[in-house]
């Protein structure tokens, strides 16, 4: 389960990781000199078709990472090995990613080292759990519960598709949280760290707790203030957590021509919030961080009322429409699951 595999084989890097001369099966992304990009699956007697012409795969097999290509009417590109960003970005999927913006922030509030044991909820489509795995190293392991077995599917798919096969450091469970959790829990803390991408974090405070070594951190990735503020006074409600810290990151690129040096027009700007903790000695009540809060921002009646629902009145089962999000459709699964078979070019 979260225990270390040392004693499992390494996965391939048949995937993007692979480094050397292209080879079939690889994924190229192309670059014109406008910078469009068009990433492409090597294949035997493939061609990459645009309205300028026709470039064939042939001429890419074997070249080296970087090299630039011609079509057959002289359109040139820049060939390179994608990225983990461009993965994340352009991978098919059922569920929302986390966007890298946020996942590389995870990575280092959550501080993912090489040998962690993570413990993962709401997988999605595997963009989070591809970066956790590449983070944890060799020695590491993460485990991901996923409830929905459609979404498990797609991820599965994906991160076996980066790394080119099954990584032995991966353990995927179809489930609750709160049932899969404890039971890893049963001869003591078995994760060092608890990433949670998922409706509902705050009913999963107390089987974090029970799974998490002393000192390890707790993270979780929300929509809405009305998530975020619920997590919060469920991790204070625990009494063994330390004092929550919550924030939101923004990107903007910038455009850079010759003297022409302004900000993009367009930026990631809001795409959820994070929040972390770190969990206090078993056994232990955390200290309260020492405040004066605003008039009424504590008032017990209010926080509780049932109308509140942010701060916790009812228990209400949250679904994707309460925060606005569209249902993932089975006909969404199976494209993006055709997709990924195909080695489908973007």
């Amino acid at each position: 389960m979260l225990e270390r595999m040392t004693d499992q084989p390494r996965a391939t890097r048949r995937g993007l990781d692979r480094t050397g001369p292209f080879a079939l099966g690889d994924k190229v992304q192309l670059a014109d000199t406008k910078n469009r990009l068009h990433t492409i699956t090597l294949k035997d007697g493939g061609e990459f078709h645009t309205h300028r012409g026709v470039l064939r795969h042939q001429q890419l097999i074997g070249a080296e990472d970087g090299v630039v290509v011609e079509d057959n009417h002289g359109t040139r590109y820049q060939a390179l090995r994608p990225l983990y960003s461009d993965y994340m970005l352009s991978m098919p999927r059922g569920a929302a990613i986390i966007y890298p913006k946020d996942a590389a922030q995870i990575l280092m509030w959550a501080d993912i080292f090489p040998g962690a044991r993570v413990l993962e909820a709401g997988v999605g489509s595997g963009g989070l759990t591809t970066a956790l795995l590449r983070a944890v190293g060799p020695d590491g392991s993460v485990h991901s519960i996923e409830r929905r077995e459609d979404f498990a599917e797609v991820a599965r798919e994906n991160v076996e598709t980066y790394f080119g096969a099954e990584h032995p450091a991966w353990d995927l469970s179809v489930g609750d949280f709160q049932d899969v959790a404890p039971g890893l829990a049963a001869t003591g803390p078995a994760a060092d760290r608890v990433v949670l991408d998922m409706l509902a974090p705050w009913e999963c405070i107390e089987a974090a707790g029970q799974v998490l070594v002393s000192g390890g951190v707790f993270l979780a990735y929300v929509a809405t203030v009305t998530q975020l503020s619920r997590t919060a006074e469920a991790l204070r409600d625990h009494g063994e957590f330390t004092e929550p810290y919550a924030w939101e990151s923004f990107v903007r690129p910038w455009h850079l021509e010759g003297l022409a040096v302004r900000p993009e027009h367009r930026m990631n700007a809001h795409t959820g919030f994070l929040i972390t903790s770190r969990r206090a000695a078993h056994g232990t009540t955390a200290l309260t961080r020492a405040t004066r809060p605003a008039p009424g921002s504590r008032d017990a009646a209010e926080l509780g009322h049932p109308d509140n629902d942010g701060f916790g009145g009812t228990d209400t089962d949250w679904e994707p429409e309460d925060l606005g999000e569209r249902p993932v459709t089975p006909r969404k699964i199976k494209r993006a699951l055709r997709d990924i078979r195909q080695g489908r070019d973007r």
